[in-house]
């Protein structure tokens, strides 16, 4: 339990860590954007096939492996297309913070729900390595998430200070959902498989809709791709000294 709550904070907090750039630099260039969503899709992908997904197998077999991920899936898509989100091409457009700021920051909230979920169903499994594998790779997704939240906010008017205090909301809201995770996996038999699965079905959800898209739109699709093998690579190894 006490290393599923501080794997939790650690991850959850890594938003808070993104935005903290706002109090240093005005704006970061699209070609390091692009880079740095495009190494958090590597991560996310690789945790998700060579981590989470034989993990579902073990825990419910392959039956088990595919509802949890369908179910991830499905959740994941009826949250992006019910309720509005940053769109990170045109964030820069908001000129106040109006009703659809409001709807965005909300949607954020229900966002990280099941990302937190997905790191408490990892540590409440038998393999004591996974956990801390996704971890890392939500708290890796949620560092260029923490900076764009941060600067869309600052675009619509919102001082800096208001704007850091509301990431670090949504990053508490995340972890307050992953110890849910753990203590109702943990509780009920045979739950662990299957969030397992649906943690890797809304990972792979979120690389595929969202990062990768945001990473080739801007003429900078070749070290995108360069950073997102990186990143699985990088994530492999993780995985790998983990065990």
């Amino acid at each position: 339990m006490e290393s599923a709550l501080i794997g939790s904070i650690i991850s959850a907090m890594a938003t808070v860590l993104g935005a903290a750039p706002i109090f240093f630099i005005k704006k970061l260039s699209e070609k390091w954007k692009d880079i740095l969503i495009a190494f958090t899709a590597g991560i996310m992908v690789s945790a998700s096939t060579f981590g989470l997904m034989p993990q579902a197998i073990n825990e419910s077999g392959i039956i088990g492996l595919t509802f949890g991920i369908i179910v991830g899936i499905l959740v994941l898509d009826l949250i992006e297309k019910n309720i509005p989100h940053i769109d990170v091409e045109n964030d820069s457009r908001i000129s106040s913070f109006d009703s659809k700021s409001l709807l965005v920051i909300i949607a954020l909230f229900i966002h990280n729900i099941p990302e937190g979920l997905s790191t408490g169903f990892s540590y409440a499994s038998q393999n004591e390595g996974l956990g801390p594998m996704v971890a890392i790779s939500i708290g890796a997704q949620n560092m260029p998430e923490g900076l764009v939240l941060a600067i869309f906010l600052i675009n619509s008017k919102v001082s800096k200070l208001k704007s850091f205090a509301i990431v670090f909301l949504t990053g508490l809201v995340e972890a307050v959902s992953a110890i849910v995770g753990y203590l109702t996996a943990s509780s009920i038999q045979g739950l662990i498989g299957f969030g397992l699965a649906f943690a890797a079905g809304a990972m792979l959800f979120i690389a595929y809709k969202e990062l990768i898209p945001e990473s080739h739109g801007h003429g900078y699709e070749r070290p995108s791709t360069y950073s997102f093998i990186f990143g699985l690579l990088i994530m492999v190894y993780i995985s790998h000294w983990f065990g």
